[in-house]
């Protein structure tokens, strides 16, 4: 089994994919049609991410269950190269990010929220990274 994407519901879906398209480096592709506005985002030639506008997608209805949520997605950083990429592209953007170190198995986490309620982790293993914005 293997993870295959993951679905972002958003009010802010055209601020989402920019994110994913013009810092995570992923590329927009083909979608089938639903017959609700979405994006699907691919990476390494697979649909990876799928946002849909909070606005289409139906309301709960009275009685059913609360929503759960996931606490964030994330990402492999797996070069230097790749990783100063981002870095870049973040500042670039002047998109605020939070460093935080896993000692006990040697790996950095980078954390930005690029629309409220998601946050995205990029995680690497390669080297030390600079100072968080």
């Amino acid at each position: 089994m293997q993870l295959d994407h993951v679905t972002i519901v958003t009010p802010d879906c055209e601020a989402a994919r920019c994110f994913f398209v013009d810092i995570a480096g992923m590329t927009p592709g083909p979608r089938p049609p639903f017959g609700f506005d979405g994006h699907w985002l691919y990476l390494d030639g697979a649909p990876v991410v799928h946002l849909i506008a909070s606005t289409a997608r139906p309301s709960m209805r009275a009685g059913d269950p609360a929503a759960s949520c996931i606490d964030h997605l994330a990402l492999r950083v797996r070069t230097q190269a790749e990783w100063r990429a981002l870095l870049d592209r973040l500042r670039i953007a002047d998109t605020p990010f939070r460093l935080a170190e896993i000692p006990l198995v040697q790996e950095w986490q980078l954390f930005v929220q690029p629309v409220p309620g998601v946050v995205v982790e990029f995680v690497t293993s390669t080297f030390s990274p600079p100072k968080s914005t």
